[in-house]
């Protein structure tokens, strides 16, 4: 059971760096919050990956790359919503 945690967390920190990365500009949302973006990146990767391919069984969690785009799109939405980032 530790040890599941401790893999999210630090899939989550892993996926919710490499969006940032990905995504242009400054993103001042700390360690906690990357990790959170990882994770929920992960789930929203799972659920447009199974509605893409027609197989929707729910809330899943997806591989590296379904994260990483689920990330991304969370981070996109995230910094829109919150208008933490300059359109510069």
């Amino acid at each position: 059971m530790l040890l599941t945690i401790l893999g999210w967390i630090l899939f989550g920190l892993i996926a919710g760096f490499i969006a940032r990365a990905i995504v242009p500009g400054k993103d001042d949302i700390g360690l906690l919050r990357t990790i959170v973006l990882g994770v929920v990146g992960s789930v929203v990767g799972g659920f447009l990956f199974g509605l893409l391919t027609g197989g929707l069984r729910g809330f899943e969690p997806a591989g590296w790359i379904g994260s990483i785009i689920g990330a991304v799109i969370v981070l996109v939405i995230y910094n829109r919503v919150t208008g933490r980032k300059s359109r510069a």
